[in-house]
């Protein structure tokens, strides 16, 4: 009979037979208890209980007497204002100071009651005491936004999976720091930028984070890519979501999307160049100034010949996914530009440029000039040349 009737009904069944199951003699509790069992598939053990229980107590008053009233409200006022609108959690260890202050100057005339009541009261009361003061001094908004929240709002989020096989120039931006140790002051930071579709990377320093200067590493990078820029994801940083970098994007015909906030792996195409190239190449030494800037912008001027034209890449085909095993497939390696040259959407003129290029360039000659960079020290050479000749 399990699940046969309704809880509406079962409770109705309970009230017509509690009584005169109360009152009966022990063999009559027993045949009731068997029909009662039979109909609404509760377990004996529970049965019994749910029969047996004796009637509940009307429930209390939880309501508790008003003890911090509208004088000690508007104490509290008084104390908050004097502070300088303080936290709860800061204006309580102060009230112990601030109030005999305000009582010799007369701003402020408590009694014992009242006094001993705000030397007692706790951050959390403050609070709510002081909820709708807070709310009008605000101009009647409970939270202030700020411009960065409202632009990242304005911005699409973008994850891994939503790519699907974007045409050239659709690019992942992000941002390395040189801060060393410390990530107090300005430092020179590494825009880096990858297309999705080929794998090809351009790292562009910027002196510090002001917003002028990253529309400016933007315009330079889509000087460098050998095909217009189509669209840039960028991460939740304020150096990008702002109004300005937005704007200009979007004025310049780019798509803007962001990621996911945490979510490292919706920007994994140039997460992964962040390691494999910058902090490779560079290390995580700090660089400030203007004269560290001008040397990496040295340094990745081989660094982008050297690592898309003659750098093979794996690229992801599919991914497959078996209970908890991940299996990847991934194309065959080739260097960026060689996907350029072959991807068919890729303007002619595009690929002449690019072929010219290549056929100029010398790999030995690129490499030992990455090799004298900045930031490499001797055994990062040895390393990095062992690495090599394997």
């Amino acid at each position: 009979m399990v699940g046969r009737i309704s809880r509406a009904t079962r409770s109705e069944l309970i009230g017509a037979i509690i009584e005169r199951y109360r009152s009966c003699s022990r063999s009559n509790k027993r045949q009731i208890l068997d029909e009662f069992v039979a109909a609404t598939g509760y377990h004996r053990k529970h049965a019994i209980r749910v029969l047996g229980r004796r009637e509940t107590k009307p429930p209390r008053n939880r309501r508790q007497a008003i003890w911090y009233g509208a004088v000690v409200r508007q104490a509290l006022v008084v104390l908050w204002e004097a502070s300088d609108r303080l936290c709860s959690k800061r204006l309580k260890p102060l009230i112990p100071v601030l109030l005999p202050a305000l009582e010799r100057h007369g701003r402020l005339d408590v009694g014992a009651e009242l006094r001993d009541k705000l030397l007692t009261v706790s951050a959390a009361t403050m609070d709510r005491l002081l909820s709708e003061v807070r709310v009008v001094a605000r101009g009647g908004q409970r939270r202030r936004a700020g411009m960065s929240s409202a632009v990242r709002r304005s911005v699409p989020v973008r994850t891994f999976g939503d790519w699907d096989d974007p045409l050239p120039g659709f690019v992942e931006v992000d941002f390395v720091a040189h801060s060393g140790t410390s990530s107090s002051g300005s430092f020179v930071q590494t825009m880096v930028l990858t297309d999705i579709a080929t794998g090809w990377t351009e790292c562009v320093p910027v002196r510090s984070r002001d917003s002028s200067l990253v529309v400016g590493a933007i315009r330079q990078a889509q000087q460098l890519f050998p095909f217009p820029l189509l669209g840039v994801d960028f991460d939740k940083d304020s150096a990008f979501m702002n109004e300005l970098v937005v704007c200009w994007c979007r004025s310049e015909g780019l798509e803007v999307t962001r990621s996911r906030a945490y979510r490292k792996n919706d920007q994994a195409w140039v997460e992964q160049k962040n390691g494999a190239i910058v902090r490779r190449l560079v290390g995580y030494g700090r660089f400030v100034g203007a004269e560290a800037t001008a040397s990496l912008a040295r340094l990745y001027d081989v660094v982008r010949l050297h690592g898309n034209l003659f750098q093979p890449s794996f690229k992801l085909r599919e991914k497959t996914r078996i209970g908890a095993r991940v299996i990847k497939r991934y194309h065959p390696p080739v260097p960026p530009a060689a996907r350029v040259l072959a991807h068919p959407n890729v303007a002619m003129a595009d690929k002449e440029r690019l072929s010219r290029v290549l056929d100029s360039e010398d790999p030995v000659m690129l490499f030992a000039a990455i090799l004298a960079g900045p930031g490499r020290s001797g055994k990062a050479r040895r390393s990095q040349r062992a690495e090599c000749q394997a």
